[in-house]
């Protein structure tokens, strides 16, 4: 009889009063926060928030937001997650040359809207993340410094430890 890990890790965590392990198939809604929230989908869903776009625009515009350009897989990639979780339309338009738009769904445009509320919070407290980021690094330096003081302490003196 095979156990799989997931049903292991759960026992365990019966046994110590925990609340069991879920995995992927049993947390749905992770995935699907995983695509919203990745690197590339928030910027796509903040992005499509103001108009359709085809392919190359959608480029453009994501490439200008981000310190480096989204290469044409990674858009594809997460244009076709994005699509297939129901957050965003692909209109492919019978023309020659062929012509694809790609737009909010309503559901694509709640969460887009989420994820830029989450972004315009993110840019209005960014100075006191940084001071935060700054009074963590100070406290951290001082406390290596210390350990390193008492480790070498104990190195110039043995018997003392």
């Amino acid at each position: 009889m095979t156990v799989s890990v997931s049903a292991r890790a759960n026992r365990a965590a019966a046994t110590a009063g925990a609340r069991p392990v879920q995995d992927a198939a049993q947390c749905p809604y992770r995935l699907v926060l995983e695509h919203v929230t990745s690197r590339w989908g928030v910027l796509v869903l903040i992005e499509l928030l103001e108009r359709p776009y085809r392919f190359s625009e959608l480029r453009r515009a994501v490439g200008r937001v981000s310190e480096k350009g989204v290469s044409e897989k990674m858009l594809t990639q997460t244009l076709q997650t994005l699509e297939r979780d129901g957050l965003v339309h692909r209109d492919a338009k019978p023309v020659i040359p062929p012509r694809v738009d790609y737009s909010l769904t309503g559901l694509g445009r709640e969460a887009a809207e989420q994820v830029r509320a989450l972004a315009e919070w993110t840019k209005e407290r960014m100075a006191d993340v940084e001071a935060a980021r700054e009074a963590y690094d100070e406290a951290r330096e001082a406390y290596d410094e210390a350990r390193q003081g008492c480790d070498e302490a104990r190195a110039l003196n043995p018997r003392a430890s």
